[in-house]
């Protein structure tokens, strides 16, 4: 058997996933199936699945990924003890009475939700009950606001401290050592977590920026679209305490990984502690809800690690059928180079986006493709950040963009899907601009790293 069985393989994978089996057992599953008809074909090694008990002790021994449990646990805590809620009720307050003032507000709420949980379903699921159902009372047209929820649910690829980053990171500072032990290089550097937190502050805040821009603009070409709206008077007493406690709790998590006081799994269990604290003073732990707190975060948490162990038999098989060498040598005669190969990269990550989860693109992609792209010189910090950016838009893009579905499921039936799929274009046209200036511009996600 050739190199092309591995491309096979990759296919039944995606055939099989977009019939809706679940992701984990489908990577384990037919990798298993392929390695078993190989091994009776004679063409692929078994000795190579003697290598899946190191892996997946390596996955269980991994200090980095103990920050997903921990970043879930403080996303789901925050969501289930209405600091989000009161978040968005705080910012109303202060900004709802300009033009365009409430969208604002859900833009930098999400923000900071989508800086708590990194889950692209849960961020659009909270603000869509949140904040639709007010947007749609206020007069708003059904086109913005939907935009808005859709485009600020998706921030949670690139805003740290993000599980997509954190796992991300993990993959990458893998590929990076691996593909640079390829190229002989025997004292290799390393790419951490931290480094793609820090690379992500600038593109994430710029997006975030030009969000606010377009409302802006908005409100002052159509300002029937994104009407100021009445808000009863809060006093600050009550303001501040919406607004300080949570942007405390996310600037001690991320300042003490900016500063180097800790690593991104420290900074994890501070920030679960302390959405506990802020829960338990507000009055919000007892018993019932602690149930929801840990059942929601060991579902996330076991989803993750099961699509890793299912990866990772997938990855050791298409090891073992040549599948590496045969994409090697592909980007290697491949013409333009570098350009041409991170381009096609790039591509394929977008439309595979459609059909898999951040997850999904993260543990069986990026592995393969990771190293051969950073022994050709590319950076990984900038290429993490393009991958996320990339995610990100392609969760946007109509028709099979997730987060299009997601809020689907939530939005009243007086929302017609044409105007949630008008609503992200604007969107999709602002990242695909930030994708395009991170290409031109490098520096915008490696300038930060290289400073701290």
């Amino acid at each position: 058997m050739d190199g092309s069985v591995a491309l096979w393989m990759f296919a039944a994978v995606c055939g099989l996933l977009m019939l809706g089996y679940p992701v984990a057992f489908t990577l384990a599953g037919t990798a298993l199936l392929f390695a078993a008809v190989g091994t009776i074909a004679g063409g692929f090694d078994p000795a190579f699945l003697e290598a899946l008990p190191g892996r997946l002790f390596g996955t269980i021994s991994n200090v980095t990924l103990i920050a997903v449990p921990l970043f879930v646990m403080m996303g789901v805590v925050l969501e289930k003890s209405k600091v989000a809620e009161e978040l968005l009720e705080s910012m109303s307050a202060l900004l709802g009475r300009l033009p365009g003032g409430l969208a604002i507000s859900v833009v930098i709420v999400g923000m900071l939700l989508a800086a708590s949980t990194g889950i692209v379903g849960a961020t659009v699921v909270t603000m869509g009950l949140l904040s639709l159902p007010t947007m749609l009372r206020a007069g708003y047209g059904p086109s913005i606001a939907t935009g808005t929820i859709c485009a600020t649910g998706t921030l949670g690829q690139i805003i740290p401290p993000s599980i997509a980053l954190v796992l991300l990171g993990d993959i990458l500072s893998s590929a990076y050592q691996q593909a640079q032990l390829e190229m002989d290089v025997f004292n290799p550097q390393t790419v951490s977590v931290g480094d793609l937190f820090v690379g992500a502050i600038i593109p994430g805040l710029l997006l975030v920026g030009i969000y606010c821009l377009y409302i802006l603009g908005m409100a002052l070409l159509r300002p029937q679209s994104v009407p100021p709206i009445k808000t009863r008077t809060m006093s600050w007493g009550k303001l501040l305490h919406g607004l300080v406690p949570p942007l405390i709790l996310i600037a001690v998590v991320l300042g003490s990984i900016l500063a180097g006081a800790a690593t991104p799994t420290e900074a994890a269990g501070v920030g679960a502690t302390g959405a506990l604290l802020l829960a338990a003073i507000r009055g919000e732990v007892n018993r019932s809800k602690l149930q929801e707190i840990v059942s929601s975060t060991l579902e996330t948490t076991a989803m993750v690690f099961m699509i890793l162990i299912g990866a990772a038999v997938f990855s050791l098989v298409f090891r073992g059928f040549g599948g590496e060498e045969l994409i090697q040598a592909f980007f290697a005669d491949l013409p333009g180079g570098v350009f041409a190969a991170t381009l096609l990269v790039m591509v394929v990550i977008f439309a595979l986006g459609f059909v898999l989860d951040f997850i999904e693109i993260t543990f069986v992609v990026v592995p393969i493709v990771g190293p051969i792209l950073l022994m050709m010189g590319v950076d990984p910090v900038w290429l993490g950040i393009m991958i996320a950016i990339n995610l990100q838009t392609s969760f946007l893009t109509p028709p099979f963009g997730f987060a299009l579905f997601y809020l689907r499921g939530v939005a009243p039936d007086s929302v017609p899907t044409s105007a949630i799929y008008r609503g992200v274009i604007p969107f999709i046209f602002i990242q695909l601009l930030m994708l395009a200036a991170l290409w031109i511009w490098p520096e915008l996600a490696t300038w930060l790293p290289s400073k701290l």
